[in-house]
């Protein structure tokens, strides 16, 4: 054996250590967090509110209820913006105003939860003189938005020029192109743009502790205080009641099995708009 294939050898070796190495730690959370939560898992789980202390039993439907409703409705307001944004940015962006927005968008990327909690509950809460589902919602828009547009900027990027020019050739104007061509081109990849979101989104708890409280009943008012599964496993965690620590694994698991899923699918479609537009 040559010294280059020796040397390719090692590095190979060196690069599955450090690949096992990092995968070790994910291995231990994920079997420790299903040993401490599949007690918890049951039917009563998805259908029953929180016990009173010290009661077993019960569950997080409330929870879970108020998580789709703040991340929903946080998808719902994130989504239209960042790709918009996207579209402007990969499209028709030019000059000062292009490079200053994908600055913020670089920016909020990095901006820590809390920060962007505080900020919503400084600029909603306190002007509406309530917490809510919809202060919760805004501030994980805060947070999901960026992801959704510099992802979906990257993938609108990677379409054929050969497109966009074929459509205008024939005569299609150039907001039509966009709208017939480019997005349903990269459709896949500003899917995985929103699944990142949306992933990120369901594990946020200190935006949702600052804007939404919480709450131990089911709530469907978006104007009112709401619970939160990151929310609940907060609380019930640093709890003195072995019920509730049970519950707050459960919900650890719940938002575990989310998490991995979105982000599966997500890998997967990105994958495959790889395949088309490469």
């Amino acid at each position: 054996m040559t010294a280059r294939k020796a040397a390719s050898t090692l590095f190979m070796g060196a690069l599955w250590v450090a690949g096992l190495v990092a995968v070790i730690p994910l291995v231990l959370i994920v079997y420790y967090v299903l040993l401490k939560g599949l007690p918890a898992v049951h039917v009563g789980f998805f259908t029953q509110t929180a016990p009173p202390p010290g009661v077993p039993g019960g569950g997080m439907s409330q929870a879970m209820w108020g998580t789709g409703l703040i991340v929903g409705m946080a998808t719902l307001i994130s989504v239209p913006l960042g790709v918009l944004t996207a579209v402007y940015l990969s499209e028709f962006g030019r000059g000062r105003l292009a490079v200053g927005v994908r600055f913020v968008a670089e920016i909020l990327l990095s901006t820590p939860s809390i920060v962007a909690g505080a900020f919503i509950w400084a600029l909603v809460v306190v002007a509406m003189h309530s917490f809510s589902a919809l202060a919760g919602a805004i501030a994980l828009t805060v947070l999901m938005w960026p992801i959704i547009t510099r992802a979906t900027e990257e993938t609108l990027r990677l379409v054929p020029d050969e497109l966009r020019e074929a459509a205008l050739a024939l005569g299609v104007p150039r907001w039509k192109m966009v709208l017939r061509i480019v997005i349903p081109t990269a459709g896949s990849g500003i899917l995985t743009a929103v699944m990142l979101a949306v992933a990120r989104g369901f594990g946020e708890t200190a935006p949702i502790l600052l804007t939404s409280l919480g709450n131990d009943f089911l709530n469907t008012n978006p104007l009112q205080p709401t619970d939160a599964v990151p929310l609940r496993i907060y609380n019930y965690a640093q709890s003195a009641f072995p019920a509730w620590q049970t519950l707050a694994w459960g919900g650890a698991i719940t938002l575990l099995g989310a998490v991995l899923v979105l982000s599966i699918g997500a890998r997967l479609l990105s994958d495959r708009q790889q395949r088309r537009l490469g």
